[in-house]
């Protein structure tokens, strides 16, 4: 078993405590940094959905926008944490699992509101199958309440990961089921697996921090389930900023040495090198100023390699699933219509989807492991 989660108050962090509950059902917990009005909005639509055996905590990342000052004012029963530095987003959460006390933790992205029912369907899906530790919403767009953001994340082979059904009519993907990875921005899991997984990995500042949750979970012998009598919307659009491949390279590499025997690594370094091909392509089609994100991501894994290696031997105590089951289960097929729609996307579906495939099940006839 890892060590529960934590992270070290920085000089001055205090904690806003209201009258609480001794054992609430659920912990809602959420991480702020300038949330703003919408903010205020995901609180309000929380306060109609928690019943009072839940209790909502609010980690705020150093915001200077004043949304954490409206929160303490317009909503006491809030328990709120302050940092004077920005954590990120896994650290931030690690932060709020400190101070909760829920048998279940949901986690929401403070950007996103919730409909009537949404916390109550995640906690019946997990009551009801013992293997299912993490269970996620079907997250609509905010501003298109019609059309999916994501049910579930897709992660590829090469530890890419996707929203699934992004784009699809709301009333897409009805079936309750499996998938890859839970959505950060709406899920829950039990408390007692959240210890035992060591919680977020805080050196994730942004970006994968659920997809390696659920990687790890998954390694452990738990299911991520997607429940779509959930319901969240989220304000989400396609944003590429300055660091971000930066942050979704460096945290890819590490989740894929942390869950994957060297052994399997050594398989699949073909299509890893592939995965390195098609990513540097899009850095050079989308972001050319922006070179030195995947040169620094390389160069931030060479100057962490203790931490990674110590973090590894954590994760690999925790297995019960072989690799081969995580590898069959990751999908072929990079949504690259995601990130840009057109014939570009259509050439590169073209192109790469049969040779992932192949290279795919090329590794799978060698491990069985």
């Amino acid at each position: 078993m890892l060590t529960p989660p934590s992270t070290r108050l920085a000089q001055g962090t205090f904690v806003s405590t209201p009258d609480l509950k001794e054992s609430p059902r659920a912990s809602v917990i959420l991480v702020n940094y300038n949330g703003g009005k919408l903010l205020i909005r995901c609180l309000r639509s929380l306060q109609q959905e928690c019943k009072q055996l839940d209790e909502i905590i609010l980690v705020d990342n150093a915001s200077i926008d004043g949304s954490v000052e409206e929160v303490e004012e317009a909503f006491p029963d809030v328990q709120v944490i302050h940092s004077e530095v920005n954590l990120g987003f896994g650290a931030g959460n690690n932060l709020g699992f400190q101070f909760s006390k829920g048998k279940y933790l949901a986690f929401l992205n403070p950007d996103a509101i919730v409909e009537p029912g949404w916390l109550e369907a995640l906690i019946a899906a997990l009551d009801a199958d013992p293997q299912a530790g993490l269970a996620t919403s079907k997250i609509l767009l905010l501003n298109d309440p019609e059309r999916i953001n994501t049910c579930g994340n897709e992660i590829h082979c090469t530890g890419l990961t996707m929203c699934r059904g992004m784009g699809m009519d709301r009333n897409a993907l009805p079936e309750m089921k499996e998938v890859n990875a839970i959505s950060g921005a709406a899920f829950v899991i039990q408390r007692e697996l959240f210890e035992s997984l060591g919680g977020f990995d805080g050196t994730f500042f942004m970006y994968m921090e659920d997809t390696d949750l659920s990687w790890r979970a998954k390694l452990a012998g738990y299911r991520s389930i997607y429940v779509p009598t959930s319901i969240a919307h989220h304000d989400y659009s396609l944003r590429f900023g300055p660091n971000k491949t930066f942050y979704e390279e460096c945290n890819r590499y590490q989740m894929l040495m942390k869950v994957l025997k060297w052994r399997t690594l050594m398989v699949m370094l073909p299509i890893l090198l592939l995965a390195e091909w098609v990513t540097w392509g899009f850095v050079l089609l989308r972001q050319p100023n922006r070179l030195t994100n995947k040169l620094r991501a390389y160069a931030w894994i060479i100057h962490n390699w203790g931490s990674i290696m110590g973090r590894r031997r954590q994760v690999q105590a925790l297995r019960h699933v072989r690799d081969r089951d995580l590898v069959a289960a990751s999908t072929y097929r990079l949504a690259f219509e995601q990130t840009g729609n057109g014939l570009a996307a259509r050439m590169a579906h073209f192109l790469f989807d049969p040779l992932f495939f192949i290279l795919r099940q090329w590794a799978l006839v060698f491990i069985w492991w």
